[in-house]
């Protein structure tokens, strides 16, 4: 281990191989598995364009992200470029908030793993999927962060697969024309039901407060930013192939579905890919499908632990956070953050027994940390008209600039007002936003006794001194 007066390093020890399907498994999250019933069912076929949107709005917030990343390589994460464009403030913010969300999800991730093993092995205690889920990632994250990559690629592949194997099964079954309950299988069922927009543009609206959920993790690649091979010429390819991703693997999978069987079919909390399966005469399509939402449960988990880690990581290096956990290991791996985001995960075993209504809780909890996740992005945003507007010589020199620029900016800006707009027409959604800002009072206080302190004062000046020094190399 490095002494602790040393600058430590990253390792870049991610090919493209990993990072293009880290890219694909940000951008299939498990509600693209299970949450999908209950997006089709308020919003109809509309579901499409509803997915169309958030995937276009989103490819202009990563090309935002990677721009910012690329104008600088010594960026090793979004905190880095929003303390240097926006403040010492929004570094701080940017990454606990980043860090809240994630250890959410991973806590949720864990209860959803324990809650799928059940449904595969019946009886067993809830306690020993939980706690091994977490041994194993720690073990398979802390040698090497190639590991970690190579376990994101299986994880990633396995949920392309079944994805696939949807599509083309259903398109057989449409053109086919098989028969089952529910009708035959065509594509106009699209828009026999009702037509296009059967539920009106409130239905419409209530797509997007599901949808815009299962979009979280899609910046994984601008985490991985300072271990990746090559950034220059692989987090563009990553971040270009958003838009096929997300024609292919969700609105090709939604048209599919909701072809083969008419969207009127579909009830939130079960979950599609079953049903189609089932429908087409694989018995074993439950057990199949379960493993495959298994599989993407701990691809989040494993997600989390990595993203959490590296975002403590750069916390404690300008300043934020404990010196420890600006250490790494031998490997160049910081198991010190590794360690404390596997001991906060394990908060999720102690909740598979607080009670029955833990699945309500956690509905909202989870949607908590999606709020927190469009802070996140927001940040992206306004890191980027700043650099536009005092480092122009970075833009001049930016081979990987992001389309309709600072225009481009505030339009989704605007989108983004529109979903908090759309989270208050619904209970469940509203009771989410309203409490999220409890979070930003509580970063607000410990920011007033953080940056009062010299030592902090001192670490982050060095940190943002490191980041303009144009005489010293991106390592």
């Amino acid at each position: 281990m490095a002494a602790d007066g040393e600058e430590q390093h990253l390792r870049r020890a991610l090919s493209n191989r990993h990072i293009q399907l880290l890219a694909i498994g940000g951008a299939i999250g498990t509600g693209l598995f299970m949450g999908s019933g209950k997006t089709i069912s308020v919003a109809g076929p509309s579901v499409i364009f509803v997915y169309m949107i958030i995937g276009f709005m989103l490819f202009f917030v990563m090309r935002a992200m990677g721009e910012l990343l690329l104008s600088n390589l010594k960026y090793k994460s979004f905190s880095d470029f929003a303390s240097d464009l926006l403040g010492p403030w929004a570094g701080f913010f940017t990454g606990w908030t980043y860090w809240f969300c994630w250890v959410v999800t991973g806590v949720a991730d864990v209860i959803a793993i324990a809650g799928y093993t059940d449904a595969l092995i019946p009886g067993i205690p809830l306690w020993i999927p939980g706690v091994l889920v977490i041994v194993i990632l720690l073990a398979l994250n802390l040698p090497t962060v190639a590991a970690f990559g190579e376990m994101e690629f299986w994880f990633a592949l396995i949920k392309i697969v079944a994805i696939v194997a949807l599509i083309i099964t259903g398109l057989v079954m449409i053109f086919t024309g098989f028969q089952h309950d529910a009708g035959t299988a065509s594509f106009s069922n699209l828009w026999d039901k009702g037509g296009m927009f059967p539920h009106g543009f409130m239905g419409f609206v209530a797509g997007f407060q599901i949808a815009v959920f299962a979009f979280v993790g899609i910046e994984l690649v601008g985490t991985a930013a300072a271990e990746t091979k090559d950034p220059k010429r692989n987090l563009p390819k990553a971040i270009n192939a958003i838009p096929i991703r997300v024609l292919l693997f969700y609105v090709g999978a939604l048209i599919v579905l909701m072809a083969v069987t008419p969207w009127t079919e579909y009830v939130a909390g079960e979950s599609p890919f079953i049903a189609m399966f089932a429908l087409a005469g694989l018995g074993i399509a439950a057990t199949v499908v379960n493993l495959v939402v298994l599989t993407s449960a701990m691809s989040s988990a494993n997600s989390g632990i990595y993203s959490t880690s590296r975002m403590v990581f750069g916390l404690a290096q300008d300043g934020d956070a404990p010196r420890v956990f600006a250490r790494l290991s031998r490997r160049r791996v910081p198991q010190n953050a590794l360690f404390l985001s596997c001991i906060l995960l394990l908060s999720g075993v102690v909740l598979l027994y607080a009670g029955k209504d833990i699945g309500t809780a956690f509905d909202m909890v989870t949607t908590v940390s999606a709020l927190c996740f469009m802070f996140v992005w927001t940040i992206f945003l306004c890191s980027y008209l700043v650099y536009r507007r005092t480092r122009k010589d970075k833009v001049a020199a930016s081979t990987f600039r992001l389309p309709g620029g600072v225009f481009m900016v505030y339009v989704v800006l605007a989108f983004f007002v529109f979903i908090l707009w759309a989270l208050t027409t619904q209970p469940d959604t509203l009771t989410a936003l309203l409490v999220t800002p409890l979070w930003f009072v509580l970063l607000f206080v410990a920011w007033i006794f953080v940056r009062r302190s010299p030592n902090h004062l001192a670490r982050h000046a060095a940190h943002i001194a490191h980041l303009r020094d144009d005489s010293v190399e991106a390592d």
